[in-house]
């Protein structure tokens, strides 16, 4: 599998090169309407409703832009409602409630299991028809061996989000969109190693 400095160059050569380049733009946008929609029904059930097919919709977009496809319609974002409303609400149900029991046992088992199941709508978005069952099993599968290489991935951005909180945190609205390609990449990687 590549290296974690590979995946990023990656996304951000997907990205245009620039935090001004228009594919860079076009997921800070992708990026933020999810955000203020979740954002802003975060307090209702509403909220609880729109994350799974809104997160769905973000991994559709961020996956097209890794796989080098034209730019995806911003109506992309909202597949999760039109292609499988209750698979994703459940999928993302379930996967929370899976993590926020594991956490019961301390923080550490909450966050392998919340790296265990970091693929979940990645294998949604490719077989839309897929139960949560099969994408949460698969993301262990998956998995299996590389939730360390995710974590340092992860841990990899934190200075980027670091420097982008002492700019007013404006500097953080261009690390999300090369942090999630960042793992859009990682996914990528995963399958063409697996097959």
């Amino acid at each position: 599998m590549v290296s974690n400095s590979e995946l990023r160059a990656n996304a951000r050569k997907q990205l245009g090169g620039n935090i001004f380049a228009t594919p860079w733009l076009y997921m800070l946008v992708a990026c933020l309407i999810v955000s203020v929609i979740e954002g802003a029904t975060s307090i209702a059930v509403v909220g609880l409703i729109l994350a799974g097919p809104l997160e769905y919709g973000l991994v559709k977009v961020m996956v097209k832009q890794v796989k080098g496809q034209e730019l995806p319609d911003f109506t992309d974002l909202f597949k999760g409602f039109t292609e499988d409303f209750a698979g994703t609400l459940i999928l993302w149900l379930l996967r929370e409630v899976f993590v926020f029991l594991w956490s019961l046992l301390f923080i550490i088992p909450g966050i392998i299991k919340s790296y265990s199941y970091a693929l979940a709508f990645y294998i949604k978005n490719d077989d839309v028809k897929k139960e949560w069952k099969t994408c949460i099993d698969e993301s262990r599968a998956l998995m299996n061996g590389y939730k360390w290489k995710l974590f340092c991935l992860d841990l990899s951005f934190l200075g980027w989000y670091i420097l982008g909180a002492l700019c007013f945190g404006i500097g953080t609205l261009f690390v999300v969109p090369y942090h999630r390609t960042a793992r859009a990449n990682f996914y990528e990687a995963r399958i063409a190693k697996k097959s």
